[in-house]
């Protein structure tokens, strides 16, 4: 299991020792859990602002985004010698994305510990990256309900207990 972690924001964060922590206890609660390379990327406003607008269309920074890597030819259609399964371990699983200074004006606006409000984005980004969704009403639940066991696991309350759904 590997987190490379790539700091492009000026703001305060989390340490290394626990984003790397969050990222690796999210992953391991997660049955089906891919252990290829996650790349956790903290930035400001203005990256955060090109990455929401490029992918989603929406203006301005949100708090996490999450990238799943795209897989290339070569492996969707193996007819190189390298064996796929071993193609696929050696791409990392994808990236995310979390915006420094959006995590603490939410945790702020939501009165929730600063700590506690990182752990959840990282474990929230580590699951859609592993598939999961909160689209649909029932898949949100089953998302929730997992992110709280993994955030109660590292000590921190649950994240919806004060949030109005």
């Amino acid at each position: 299991m590997s987190v490379v972690i790539q700091i492009a924001s000026s703001s305060e964060h989390p340490s290394r020792d626990e984003l790397t922590l969050w990222t690796e206890t999210s992953r391991a609660s997660i049955a089906s859990a891919s252990l290829r390379e996650i790349v956790l990327r903290l930035v400001d406003e203005t990256e955060m602002s090109e990455l929401n607008n490029t992918y989603r269309g929406k203006p301005g920074p949100t708090n996490v985004l999450s990238y799943v890597t795209e897989l290339p030819d070569t492996v969707l259609n193996p007819s190189e010698s390298k064996d796929t399964t071993e193609q696929i371990e050696d791409l990392p699983l994808g990236d995310i994305v979390i915006c420094t200074p959006v995590v603490a004006l939410e945790a702020k606006e939501q009165n929730k510990p600063l700590l506690a409000h990182w752990c959840h984005m990282v474990t929230h980004g580590v699951l859609h990256l592993h598939g999961l969704d909160h689209i649909k009403k029932t898949d949100a639940v089953i998302m929730e309900a997992l992110e709280t066991q993994i955030l109660a696991k590292l000590g921190f309350p649950d994240p919806y207990l004060a949030l109005d759904h």
